[in-house]
């Protein structure tokens, strides 16, 4: 890993997503690349991508730079600081590719140099394919891999068993090391996986205000996702088959939705309004 430098940063939350496995359509990638369009920062580290990748599985991509001379593009890892003075805590962005090889020597370079940085929380962002409507509100899972941090942010203890990603071998190294450690996935309609999914994106945007307590400006994710859905409408409508499953995925949600319909989820939506508002 090569340090650029590093930026004096307030108890800083470690934020991290990675396109690839962990990623479908795009969400939680697009929600890192919306924080780095929103918010001015500075590059403080970039993996090397020699000791991590394997270029038959993720290959370099060729193209023409402002003067028309061919350049290459290396798959591999960014880590930006950025400062964030109307939030308590400032932010370190980790965003790349999932790593093909060394996830243990890539996990512990990303949580030594998080130590050097002092970080407060280790954050990761992710979304997977489910059977769930695109006319719904995208369901985001949280979850922590320990009682104690579950219930300090009021999410379950994750009970997955099966295959993780890189987000899960950078999550057992933060616990191990005693940092706080959440992850928000984003469920995505299978049927509509294609990239991007700016509706999941807005989705994860909304859940970090959430769970940090502040407001973030959603630039044109609004307006995207809106665009996306109508897209995702017309599939429907052409195709009578589709048409018919999204009626019976929204017939299902319904019904397992309507208790959680209660005051607090009620007033959980009227403070996120209060917190845009204030910051507007």
């Amino acid at each position: 890993m090569e340090i650029k430098e590093i930026p004096a940063l307030r108890s800083p939350i470690m934020l991290i997503a990675f396109s690839g496995w962990n990623d479908a359509g795009e969400a939680a990638t697009g929600a890192i690349t919306h924080l780095l369009s929103t918010y001015s920062h500075r590059v403080i580290a970039e993996v090397d991508s020699e000791d991590f990748y394997d270029f038959q599985v993720n290959r370099p991509h060729v193209f023409l730079d402002a003067s028309q001379s061919r350049s290459i593009s290396w798959p591999g890892t960014l880590v930006y600081g950025v400062l964030t003075p109307e939030f308590e805590r400032d932010l370190i962005i980790v965003k790349g590719v999932e790593p093909s090889m060394r996830w243990k020597s890539f996990a512990r370079d990303l949580l030594d140099l998080g130590d050097d940085l002092e970080i407060s929380m280790l954050l990761s962002l992710g979304a997977l394919l489910a059977d769930a409507p695109h006319t719904r509100p995208i369901s985001i899972m949280g979850s922590a891999p320990r009682k104690d941090f579950a219930e300090r942010y009021g999410f379950s203890v994750s009970n997955y068993q099966g295959p993780t990603g890189i987000l899960g071998a950078i999550q057992d190294g933060a616990v191990k090391r005693g940092v706080d450690s959440i992850s928000l996935w984003a469920s995505i309609p299978h049927y509509a996986s294609a990239s991007p999914s700016p509706k999941a994106s807005l989705a994860l945007i909304n859940a970090v205000e959430d769970l940090l307590e502040v407001s973030i400006p959603q630039g044109d994710l609004p307006e995207d996702a809106r665009a996306w859905e109508l897209g995702v409408d017309e599939l429907a409508q052409e195709d009578s088959e589709v048409g018919e499953y999204v009626k019976a995925l929204e017939q299902s949600q319904d019904a397992a939705e309507l208790p959680e319909a209660s005051g607090e989820a009620i007033a959980k939506e009227f403070e996120r309004y209060l917190r845009r508002r204030g910051s507007e």
